[in-house]
């Protein structure tokens, strides 16, 4: 079906374009004009943080651990590469967002017909969870989230630096660890675990929030002002999804150091991890280091997943209702299942669920790049902002990586449990 609007106003789309996107706090942030470069780049900094903080959430942590405690140092090649994916997946996200003034949801609301925009609006509720602070800190002004953000994150940074040192990892083995290895292919439980690491990172609602919260920012609505806002917001995204990689890097050595060669390869519990490091590393403040930093990623991943609760809601069936309200919503969406799922299998199996989640997560990716690559790269959507061909070609390449390993992945399931 055509994918042309009605509305000569909006060329390439089905409908007319709605609200603003995060209405609240759209175009909130000044923009400094006639500055110089690093004023202008401090001015755009923020977003990419707090999309980073999907990178280094808790579920990572649970992705991480296992990955390192079973396989050594082999899987930080994924770790690498799956930030290499996210840093393109989310600079589309900005173009995305700037160039047609649309989230990647309300995106998808005025392109697809109403039974996908639904199907879709599902997949990413399930990857979401809710706090009510978030919401709080928006009316203070977005600077103030960024601010708790980033907080958070130099904290958990600065634990893990920490615990590095103490962990004495080996160099040569991490250097070895950064080059693919085609046994994490053919072995269908290292599979397993890079394809969770890669659904912990690469994770699907990220691409909505960046594409929205991009908007804060009040650059100058033409073709030079949206150009330069991608430039900027580009480089912030990707100085922040570097520190994820590292924090990703240090989780998954941490383990390895750790566990992998100590007799602890079966460690597969975040709990077990926090009581057992104080014995590996042979000091009494090392699992207080790792609760910390657990807390701060916690708490991180909690005020993100409001943000994206909103946008998401908001972006696909163009509801707005009271806040209060909408918290319910999202939080029995997020919670409820996982209450569910904890009460039949016990917290016992909690960081095996996690993992199992970030599968899950992996899976429900490709649903959100489709749409993304789709809508980057038409002209008469993105005018002169549309990808060009290397652009296209990687990304539907980065597309179809990610839908070829999880269709192995369950085929790998399937034969397993048949057998």
């Amino acid at each position: 079906m055509s994918a042309e609007s009605s509305n000569p106003a909006e060329p390439g789309w089905r409908k007319a374009g709605a609200a603003r996107s995060l209405s609240e706090s759209h175009a909130s942030v000044a923009v400094p004009a006639g500055v110089g470069f690093w004023r202008k780049l401090l001015a755009f900094s923020g977003p990419g943080f707090l999309v980073a903080v999907g990178y280094m959430d808790p579920g990572n942590w649970a992705t991480d651990l296992e990955g390192g405690a079973k396989f050594g140092y082999t899987l930080l090649s994924v770790i690498m590469i799956s930030n290499l994916m996210a840093i393109l997946l989310q600079h589309l996200s900005v173009k995305l967002g700037i160039a047609t003034g649309r989230d990647l949801a309300q995106a998808c609301r005025d392109h697809y017909p109403r039974p996908v925009v639904w199907f879709l609006w599902v997949l990413c509720e399930l990857a979401i969870a809710a706090c009510d602070l978030v919401l709080l800190l928006q009316h203070r002004g977005f600077r103030w989230l960024e601010a708790v953000v980033v907080t958070l994150i130099m904290t958990i940074g600065g634990c893990f630096a920490i615990e590095l040192f103490l962990a004495k990892p080996d160099l040569g083995g991490i250097v070895a660890g950064f080059v693919p290895t085609a046994e994490i292919i053919r072995q269908p439980a290292m599979l397993f675990s890079a394809i969770g690491i890669l659904g912990a990172t690469v994770m699907p609602h990220n691409l909505y929030l960046h594409s929205s919260i991009v908007q804060t920012r009040k650059y100058e609505q033409t073709a030079g002002g949206k150009r330069e806002a991608i430039k900027f917001a580009t480089i912030d995204s990707t100085v922040a999804l570097m520190f994820a990689l590292f924090i990703n890097g240090a989780i998954l050595v941490l383990s390895a150091a750790a566990f992998h060669n100590s007799g602890h390869q079966d460690v597969a519990q975040i709990q077990d991890a926090y009581h057992l490091l104080d014995g590996v590393l042979g000091v009494t403040f090392a699992s207080v280091l790792f609760a910390v930093a657990l807390l701060a990623s916690g708490q991180n991943s909690t005020l993100t997943g409001t943000l994206a609760g909103q946008i998401v809601m908001e972006g696909f069936i163009d509801l707005r209702i009271r806040p209060w309200l909408r918290r319910i919503i999202t939080r029995a969406i997020a919670v409820v299942p996982a209450v569910v799922v904890i009460g039949i299998y016990g917290e016992g199996k909690s960081t095996a669920l996690i993992v199992a989640s970030q599968v899950c997560l992996s899976m429900q990716l490709g649903f959100a790049c489709w749409p993304l690559m789709r809508f980057t790269g038409e002209r008469a959507k993105m005018g002169e902002f549309v990808n060009p061909l290397w652009i296209n070609v990687l990304g539907w390449a980065v597309t179809l990586a990610i839908i070829a390993l999880n269709v192995k992945l369950l085929l790998d399931i399937a034969g397993l449990t048949g057998g």
